[in-house]
């Protein structure tokens, strides 16, 4: 049995990339859709055209993984697409905002995509693929989104080491590093802080990130980077030094922060 798996995929970008998938590979014959807010998955497994299994759990607690792996265990199904698109962040200086949610932060963004990725790795054969959804916040530090743009920095560095140690297998890996998209991310962001009207005014359409990433993985690329803006932020993140930058960024937005737009679990 081919399947995909899907995390954050209540709503955003693991909504969108569900979608995709059901949509345009027909050789997918099953879905698992992992998220939080179990509703929300059952309304999506209703207007997908193919079989869906639904895991419900908070990817933020101990041992959520488990379900998981349990599954994995008990059908042995050969994963073929693996969307990691589950995360959250929340604006604010250190200080300002918990030290738990920080933690939680990390515990979501870096260590339950670790976790599943290896997880599932064992169930992945010749000529898969996996999407890792990393920000754009992932090339600068950022002030006032500091914990979240660090662990998008470490999306973003182990999803290429990954893709190297795969390539024996065939497998390739891609960080999707978008910049803002317009999805409920930003709701829970602002619950801490605010985003700049200037990063609003650029937001992407969600449906459309998805597919360039869903295009950019199965062409094999490393790094899937939406829209001209976002691709100049790329190139001068990698030529300016980044001591430069933070002062510029200090001078135009004290306090400010950049965000991906992806789903919370």
């Amino acid at each position: 049995m081919n399947i995909a798996i899907v995390t954050g995929a209540s709503s955003g970008m693991g909504k969108e990339c569900a979608e995709i998938l059901a949509d345009c590979f027909s050789g997918i014959s099953e879905i698992w859709l992992i998220a939080r807010r179990k509703e929300r998955l059952e309304k999506l497994s209703e207007s997908l055209p193919v079989k869906t299994k639904i895991i419900s759990v908070d990817l933020g607690k101990e041992g959520a993984v488990r379900t998981l792996q349990e599954e994995l265990e008990k059908t042995s199904p050969r994963v073929r697409f693996l969307v990691n698109a589950a995360g959250f962040g929340a604006i604010g200086k250190a200080g300002e905002i918990s030290a738990d949610l920080s933690a939680s932060m990390i515990r979501v963004n870096c260590e339950s995509l670790t976790r599943i990725t290896e997880t599932v790795l064992p169930y992945m054969p010749v000529n898969s693929r996996i999407l890792n959804f990393a920000s754009a916040a992932a090339f600068l530090p950022q002030p006032g989104f500091a914990v979240y743009a660090a662990t998008k920095a470490y999306v973003l560095s182990y999803s290429r080491a990954l893709g190297a140690e795969l390539k024996p297998r065939r497998i390739a890996v891609t960080a999707v590093c978008p910049g803002p998209v317009r999805t409920e991310f930003f709701d829970i962001a602002e619950r801490t802080g605010e985003i700049p009207v200037y990063k609003k005014l650029v937001m992407a359409d969600a449906g459309r990130v998805a597919r360039a990433a869903v295009r950019d993985c199965m062409a094999g690329k490393s790094i899937s980077v939406y829209g001209i803006t976002m691709k100049g932020f790329r190139l001068l993140c990698s030529i300016l030094p980044h001591e430069w930058l933070l002062k510029i960024w200090d001078v135009f937005s004290p306090g400010n922060t950049d965000s991906s737009g992806q789903e919370t679990v």
